[in-house]
């Protein structure tokens, strides 16, 4: 719109169809990296400043607390990869919740342990994970992590878009959190 173009001119500069780029314009698609250099050289710009935002809000990841979990959870990607992985830390302050309030969803988890002592809850196997060390487990068993003696846990973990809905959405919340 700055240079005056219709979607015709920049889809004969970029050499993609007006259809495809009228489809990424209004969200109908996603934008690959493929598309994103031949934009940029049609108009004359690089795929950062295509990309890059003025705000600072897309850099800065903060916390969401949920008392309720004992969890404060950082969402580590801005948008999920394309593979529908979600990567998260998470500081964990209650003990590991009993069998009946595991969760069970489609798909595996997997977490590394930062600082700390994990419990990890697999059915009614009770698995410890200390600091360094790692899980992956699937999670159509019942399964939830906790602290051990009332000293926080912070883990690292990677999960299924089911895993994400799971264990990171808090009563609607959005999974990355403005400030307040």
């Amino acid at each position: 719109m700055a240079r005056g173009w219709s979607l015709d001119t920049l889809a004969k500069y970029s050499y993609l169809s007006p259809s495809n780029l009228s489809r990424i314009e209004t969200g109908g698609r996603r934008i690959a990296l493929d598309q994103l250099i031949p934009i940029a050289k049609a108009l004359d710009t690089t795929v950062d400043q295509l990309i890059e935002s003025p705000e600072d809000e897309d850099v800065i990841i903060r916390p969401h607390q949920d008392e309720r979990r004992g969890t404060t959870i950082w969402t580590l990607a801005q948008e999920r990869t394309p593979n529908g992985l979600c990567v998260a830390k998470m500081r964990i302050t209650i003990p590991v919740p009993a069998l009946a309030d595991a969760g069970v969803h489609p798909g595996r988890d997997w977490f590394v342990v930062l600082i700390g002592t994990a419990v990890l809850r697999l059915g009614e196997r009770l698995i410890t994970v200390n600091t360094g060390n790692a899980a992956e487990f699937s999670t159509m068993i019942p399964h939830a992590i906790g602290a051990v003696g009332g000293r926080p846990v912070e883990i690292l973990t990677i999960l299924t878009h089911d895993g994400q809905r799971a264990h990171t959405s808090f009563a609607g919340s959005p999974e990355r959190v403005a400030a307040t």
